[in-house]
């Protein structure tokens, strides 16, 4: 269990001697506007990332979230929840400029950093601004699907689940 106060050390295969102190309590003290549906222990359960996410660096989060994860040496799209391809090489993010701050596997590691109770102001704010945007595929699924069919549509409510955000709408 993590308190306030202390200091994660990061040694993975993407980072070395990275720091970050704990300032919030876990799950807590989120900014306003920045409400995500699940924590990142229920969307490493419910499959996200075809499984190929924190394999290396699990040292670095609380070994509960892992307990019932569902997690492979190699990706496997019948591992996410809606079983599909849902994942782009780290290179295409890198590319696409979507790696941001001292989180080198983008989004998901960010926020589960900061569920943990790092806080960087900046890096914080500029990912909460991409993860209300995603929002805009929940539009395009309420649109283009009838209500109750969670299968129409499941490379978009892979997707809302990778950014945390409900799938189900």
């Amino acid at each position: 269990m993590v308190h306030i106060g202390d200091f994660i050390v990061v040694n993975d295969r993407m980072q070395r001697d990275y720091r970050y102190e704990i300032v919030a309590p876990m799950g807590e003290g989120f900014l306003p506007g920045f409400a995500p549906h699940f924590s990142p222990k229920e969307m490493l359960a419910m499959g996200v990332f075809e499984g190929k996410y924190c394999n290396d660096c699990r040292d670095e989060f609380p070994a509960d979230w892992f307990r019932e994860a569902r997690i492979a040496d190699r990706p496997d799209p019948k591992l996410n929840y809606f079983g599909i391809k849902s994942r782009q090489p780290l290179a295409y993010w890198r590319e696409k400029g979507w790696i941001v701050g001292p989180d080198p596997r983008g989004w998901f590691q960010w926020y589960c950093r900061y569920y943990l109770g790092r806080r960087l102001e900046g890096v914080d704010l500029h990912q909460m601004k991409r993860w209300r945007g995603f929002a805009r595929h929940a539009g395009q699924i309420r649109a283009n699907c009838e209500p109750g069919d969670i299968f129409c549509r499941r490379r978009q409510r892979q997707a809302l689940l990778q950014w945390s955000h409900d799938p189900f709408i």
